[in-house]
């Protein structure tokens, strides 16, 4: 039978793409599947496109019933998912969609969210330095949300290479409005959204902002051996070499303006993520070299750009994306002058990635395109799942986005 599977919070969005990706996977069953205001309700009232799971209905979200099975998914409002986790025993695995054990900082969580901090599960993004092993041996997993998703994958590996400002991060992201959830609200009506893009929650405020502030910080204290271009490496020229990033400047701290924008598509995350280039590429040339903030900008990336150009600034970006995401199955960094869409990730669980350097303004731009109820919610959520029941990390899951 596999393993039983039970999914709390399975009538909103996410959990629909739960148990969409659920009825095809080759080690899970489907146990519970519990709701709050739909229960009774069959589940094909809500999710139509799920014929397989015609009969099943809804029932309470209940500890009781959740710890009959082997692993919970929790697809539950935010602050909901901490009280029915210290209800379960801890023989149940729990991978939390939602945000209540994301972050470590109980004045980020009071600040964003508010109310009693639960504390912090393991991050569930596998690609990240370290992830697999830790999500493999956890029993509690919280899954990132699909903004920090796009803008981590993103930016991370730029980061822990020093090749970006940590302290200058500009991100500006559009979101399909399932993102929003279920719950109607006037300024999702159709003819509210269609033909019309608009932001909301600027100013610093998006609830994801201080995890990716938190997943970015950890990636400034790892340090990355970078491929330092031949025409660069003095000490031998003409032969590639390997050296560490130097270290980061005392009191680097890493600050991002987030801002989200609705735009007029069901399912989709799009991030411009965009940070100044470091001090001229200095920290790619070697820890003696250092990485004084004064240096950074515009006139500080002209070192890294006067010694191969923006085409060669542009392939360092692309070169350590490729190097952090090699052999990754969910994340491709697309062909050199190809650039991301949202359409070509839909119903999957991939992430894509394209670079640019900026050399006029100093910047380095990447854009990350996925789709936000897949790899940002709930095809993640099986990701980690698969990991920590020790099965394949890609069984029921996809990379081949539907198109058109």
């Amino acid at each position: 039978m596999g393993i039983e599977v039970a999914v709390a919070g399975a009538s909103g969005y996410a959990g629909g793409e739960l148990l969409r990706l659920l009825t095809c996977h080759p080690g899970m069953t489907l146990g519970p599947l519990t709701a709050s205001s739909h229960v009774g309700d069959t589940v094909t009232a809500l999710h139509p496109n799920l014929p397989q799971l015609a009969g099943r209905r809804f029932e309470p979200t209940e500890a009781q019933r959740l710890a009959q099975a082997d692993l919970v998914f929790f697809a539950l409002p935010h602050g909901q998912s901490a009280a029915m986790a210290a209800q379960l025993p801890a023989s149940v695995k729990v991978v939390d969609l939602g945000a209540d054990f994301r972050l470590a900082d109980p004045a980020a969580w009071q600040r964003f969210y508010g109310g009693e901090h639960a504390g912090r599960w393991t991050t569930g993004l596998p690609e990240l330095p370290g992830a697999r092993g830790q999500i493999t041996g956890a029993s509690r997993v919280a899954v990132p949300g699909c903004f920090a998703t796009a803008a981590i994958l993103a930016l991370a590996p730029l980061v822990a290479a020093g090749l970006v400002e940590p302290s200058d991060i500009v991100i500006v992201a559009a979101s399909g409005t399932s993102g929003a959830g279920r719950t109607p609200k006037p300024n999702l009506l159709g003819a509210e959204v269609m033909g019309a893009v608009s932001a909301y929650q600027v100013g610093g405020v998006h609830r994801h902002t201080p995890e990716i502030e938190q997943a970015l910080s950890e990636a400034l204290s790892r340090a990355v051996p970078i491929a330092v271009p031949a025409a660069t490496a003095a000490d031998s020229p003409g032969v590639p070499t390997q050296v560490a990033p130097a270290a980061p400047a005392a009191g680097a701290r890493v600050r991002v303006s987030f801002t989200p924008t609705i735009a007029p598509m069901s399912r989709g995350i799009l991030a411009t993520c965009t940070a100044r280039l470091a001090d001229g590429g200095a920290s790619s040339r070697g820890a003696a070299a250092g990485r004084g903030s004064a240096q950074a900008g515009a006139g500080g990336a002209a070192g890294m750009t006067g010694a191969c150009g923006a085409d060669g600034a542009t392939g360092w970006l692309r070169a350590e994306l490729e190097r952090a995401y090699a052999g990754q199955p969910f994340v491709h960094v697309l062909p050199a002058g190809t650039w991301p869409t949202t359409a070509a990730t839909a119903g999957s669980n991939a992430v894509h990635l394209q670079a640019a350097a900026d050399t006029r303004t100093g910047r380095a731009v990447v854009v990350a395109a996925l789709d936000n109820l897949g790899k940002g919610a709930a095809g993640q959520a099986i990701q980690n799942a698969n990991l920590m029941t020790g099965q394949a990390e890609t069984a029921g899951l996809s990379a081949q986005g539907v198109s058109p």
